[in-house]
């Protein structure tokens, strides 16, 4: 009898679906992720989601020095570990810091995984910019302060306030979220921009209401080539008050790109 082995070749043939990478933003962790990930799946898409250092159910490991980089490093510690290809990857709010960074690492690499990035409400950093670049001078200064109170750790907002958030949503937040690492609030992501250049990416502006810190980034996607934007009539958090457009709007973008 004659048994047939599978092709290793073939374990490294891209997927029918984009592989999506999910990375959350600030205070959060892979649980804020939750009313989406069912659904992609059940689209055939594979889906991770990240918890960054310091963060979620890693908030055990929080610490002073935790860099932009650390946050990086896992995104493409994943990527690596689970072998992934075809990646898309998706950042909301600070972790569109993230994404950017992780991309720019993995288009330098001979053969680069990746096949686009997807912005949700998020920070879409020029190379030299921070995660407070777009901030006013008088919400840095509360961020610092805040921080600085906190073992180097800013405390999360309120999110009763200014998100748009139903009751249950609210308390949701308040039991999960944690204060997040702060050593990279004033640490710039240099990369080669050009990288970046042939990648599709979406930008999903979240803008009823608005979040304010993100409005600089709203008006500069809309001004820049290479982008597609689209709207959620929503607040910042749309993959807990909008999981079902959520969904419909990364399944879009992912179609046209293997379109």
């Amino acid at each position: 009898m004659v048994t047939e082995t599978a092709d290793p070749a073939s374990a490294m043939k891209p997927a029918t679906e984009p592989t999506l990478v999910l990375v959350h933003g600030a205070w959060g962790g892979a649980w804020v992720w939750r009313r989406i990930l069912s659904p992609l799946r059940d689209a055939g898409y594979e889906v991770h989601a990240v918890t960054l250092t310091g963060d979620g159910e890693r908030a055990h490991l929080r610490r002073p020095d935790i860099t932009l980089q650390s946050h990086i490093d896992d995104v493409l510690a994943l990527i690596d570990a689970e072998e992934l290809h075809d990646v898309v990857l998706v950042g909301h709010s600070y972790g569109g810091m993230v994404i950017t960074g992780a991309a720019a690492a993995l288009q330098s690499r001979p053969v680069s995984p990746l096949r686009g990035l997807a912005y949700v409400d998020a920070m879409a950093p020029l190379s030299g910019e921070g995660w407070g670049v777009a901030h006013s001078p008088e919400v840095a200064a509360a961020r610092i302060a805040a921080a600085a109170l906190h073992g180097n750790a800013l405390p999360p907002p309120d999110p009763a306030e200014g998100f748009a958030l139903n009751d249950a949503d609210i308390e949701w937040l308040r039991r999960r979220h944690v204060p997040h690492p702060f050593g990279m609030y004033r640490e710039p992501l240099h990369y080669d921009e050009a990288l970046l250049q042939p990648l599709p990416r979406l930008f999903v502006d979240c803008n009823e209401p608005a979040y304010p810190t993100i409005n600089p980034i709203r008006k500069r996607v809309r001004e820049s080539p290479g982008w597609q934007v689209t709207e959620i009539a929503t607040g910042h958090f749309p993959m807990v008050t909008e999981p079902e457009q959520l969904v419909r709007q990364l399944l879009t973008f992912t179609d046209s790109i293997q379109n």
